[in-house]
């Protein structure tokens, strides 16, 4: 089959030659994909910050099929359902799914003590295939897989699987009340959908900060929010303190994770000695952005080891930080009620559909941010 296929940091090809996948486990099935998408975490991968990133690898943690074949366990799907397929791979089962914490499953990913199984994401998540490929092989069919509902654009449907989930849920752990200010540090896909899901919970302001003009002025349209370029405003700390009267925001959600610019030294560190994981710059600013008594919202993807975070600040101003992986399962009735209800528009977000064969090209220009780029779609 055709699939993308990682060759080390910088360096994929699509690859005509990977075997299809089969059933392992009576609980699998095989999907043929017809939408995968580009994640923001996918270029963490790509870029070379996660450990444990094998060569060989298909990744795509987003992506919609058509159920081709099913293992004898599986009783919800058969052959012909169009599916989307949550990024979390969760068993249903273990204690951390009666929780409904899919993305801190136990069984799918038994060797890690934080994240579940995540499709195509390393070996540190599991060591999946994901679906930046025809065919994928999804464990545990009966319990993430959702069908698709007859009425959805598949476009819609691809990005259920994690980019509106995990920026509804940034706003969600954020505790947003009526008429708070919230903060998103980042203006990428997720920090764009966090910005419009605040809204839903009833915020009184939000702003974005980010560095890149073109994704300013999306999500200023987008999600209806103020926007600004920390390159041009000085210190972002003290902006947003004189913006909210010198008390901090409420709220400030993380939507970044390890590849933040803005801090030379959170930037040599954590990107080019990779003596921490990642650049906590986004982080840091949110903890000392916010009011005291406020909360830390993270979703923005960070390594398994530590980081140089101002811990210090976040004991002395009373924050709250609340973080995880979008338990996708768990919004998704919510979420496909306010897509077909037409409070929130997800395709609204994707700007470039290229052919999986051109796999490679979708990356660097994602990647590099070229043509205004903002959401990628794959398509086989």
């Amino acid at each position: 089959m055709l699939a993308m296929n990682y060759r080390g940091p910088y360096r994929i090809r699509a690859d005509r030659h990977k075997p299809d996948p089969e059933i392992l486990h009576p609980g699998d099935a095989i999907i043929r994909v017809t939408r995968s998408c580009i994640c923001g975490s996918d270029l963490h991968l790509y870029h070379g910050l996660v450990p444990d990133t094998r060569v060989g690898t298909t990744f795509g943690h987003e992506f919609t099929g058509v159920v081709m074949d099913v293992g004898n366990d599986v009783k919800n799907l058969k052959p012909g359902d169009h599916v989307l397929v949550p990024f979390n791979i969760a068993c249903g089962s273990c204690p951390f799914c009666r929780q409904e914490l899919y993305g801190n499953c136990h069984e799918s990913n038994a060797e890690a003590s934080a994240a579940g199984g995540i499709f195509g994401y390393s070996h540190t998540a599991g060591g999946f295939d994901g679906g930046q490929a025809e065919y994928v092989r999804v464990p545990y069919a009966d319990v993430g897989p959702v069908k698709i509902p007859e009425n959805m654009d598949p476009d819609d449907a691809v990005l259920l699987t994690d980019v509106l989930p995990t920026g509804y849920q940034a706003a969600e752990m954020a505790g947003i009340k009526k008429g708070d200010t919230v903060v998103v540090f980042g203006a990428g896909p997720i920090g764009i959908m966090a910005a419009k899901c605040a809204w839903l919970f009833g915020a009184g302001r939000v702003i974005v900060i980010d560095h890149v003009e073109y994704r300013l002025d999306f999500v200023r349209t987008y999600a209806q929010c103020e926007a600004y370029n920390f390159k041009s405003i000085g210190d972002p700390v003290l902006f947003l303190k004189k913006a909210t009267d010198y008390y901090g925001a409420d709220v400030c959600i993380d939507a970044v994770g390890c590849e933040a610019e803005g801090s030379a030294i959170q930037t040599f560190t954590g990107r080019r000695l990779l003596m921490q994981a990642g650049s906590a710059t986004a982080l840091n600013w949110a903890i000392n952005s916010v009011k005291k008594g406020g909360i830390v919202s993270v979703v923005g993807v960070y390594g398994p080891t530590m980081n140089l975070v101002a811990i210090g600040n976040v004991v002395n101003k009373g924050i709250t930080i609340r973080a995880n992986q979008a338990s996708v399962k768990r919004l998704l009735p919510k979420l496909i009620s306010h897509v077909e209800n037409g409070f929130i528009d997800p395709k609204g977000i994707i700007t470039h559909k290229i052919p999986l064969e051109e796999v490679a090209y979708a990356y660097r220009i994602f990647s590099s941010k070229l043509d205004n780029c903002i959401k990628t779609v794959l398509v086989p």
